[in-house]
């Protein structure tokens, strides 16, 4: 492939299963979500230079207190003048302070009024569904376009993962009026530990049940799963092996605090090629039958339905988005 392939986020792509029209957005991958502290312009002019697939503007733990006004202002600045545009697509996101501080209300505000709003919102934190009704009750008094953001909602307490299947029906509900669609979940693996007052281990087996619950849960509601932090930023083959780990269990991408880390991620997160040869099959599958005028279809003994269709897409665009890249 010489050209590159250009994937909107947001196009309006209708697929007809059965007797139901079902309208799908393109797929916009995380392989890994990279922050960048709020407060730094030079380290924000470098990572929209970098290939990754998410640059997340951080207003919350890589800001220091007395840096949260300056960190709101750069981002505000960034935003004001545009996304910068790169070779493929990528998302631009915005992590906010979490709804228990004094500071997510300004944060939403200066990013929601801005020029060019980001692409998705990272909401930390989220301990219920009533803290997905506050958030998306303050988003209503600033965005008024059409677009719809992504909601990525991070998952750090034992309280929330108690919660989490009644936050994922309340976010999924209520995007249904809202400007936000809920997109991906977030282990937050280090408050977690903290919070149930676990030891972090090398291999990691004090968050074991929490990472599969979050990946269960997520791809339930057909959203991404981004697994935890590997904090040894300069350990490449640790990191390797907690990629390959998280790719096994089901997560789609991973959380990244240094640029050293994307390109170890981003590759560990390609899909196998059994996976590929499933996908490009089924949707192969789907266009015979829709050409011989037939709905619903079963593919290797199951039957076939729209999230089923929409997996299978998501691992083709990505593949084509990485080969492209």
């Amino acid at each position: 492939m010489n050209s590159v392939r250009k994937i909107s986020l947001f196009p309006s792509i209708t697929r007809k299963c059965g007797s139901a029209k079902v309208s799908v957005r393109s797929y916009t991958p995380r392989r890994a979500l990279m922050y960048v502290p709020g407060d730094d312009l030079k380290k924000i002019n470098k990572s929209v230079t970098l290939d990754v697939d998410c640059v997340t503007l951080d207003c919350e733990d890589g800001v220091a207190v007395n840096k949260k006004e300056q960190a709101r202002e750069a981002i505000r600045g960034v935003l004001n003048a545009g996304k910068p545009t790169k070779n493929r697509n990528y998302d631009l996101s915005v992590r906010i302070n979490s709804c228990d501080t004094i500071y997510w209300q300004d944060d939403l505000k200066a990013c929601l009024t801005a020029k060019f709003l980001p692409d998705s919102i990272c909401l930390p934190k989220v301990e219920s569904s009533a803290t997905i009704r506050a958030f998306l009750e303050e988003t209503s008094n600033y965005v008024t376009s059409t677009k719809k953001l992504d909601l990525i909602m991070y998952i750090e307490s034992a309280q929330a993962f108690i919660n989490l299947v009644d936050i994922c029906k309340t976010a999924a509900e209520l995007s249904k009026e809202s400007h936000f669609t809920p997109a991906a979940l977030v282990f937050g693996s280090d408050d977690f530990c903290a919070n149930i007052g676990a030891t972090r281990t090398e291999d990691s087996l004090e968050t074991l049940y929490a990472r599969q619950k979050l990946v269960l849960v997520a791809k339930a509601f057909h959203m991404q799963a981004i697994d935890m932090v590997y904090i040894k930023y300069q350990d490449f083959e640790g990191l390797k092996r907690q990629c390959e780990q998280g790719m096994r269990m089901g997560f789609t991408g991973k959380q990244v605090i240094h640029p050293g880390q994307v390109a170890i991620v981003q590759e560990s997160f390609v899909p196998t090629q059994s996976q590929i040869e499933w996908a490009a099959g089924l949707l192969k599958s789907f266009t015979e039958h829709q050409n011989r005028g037939k709905g619903a279809f079963t593919y290797k003994g199951s039957m076939i339905d729209m999230p089923t269709m929409k997996q299978a897409e998501n691992v083709i665009e990505l593949i084509k988005l990485v080969k492209n890249a």
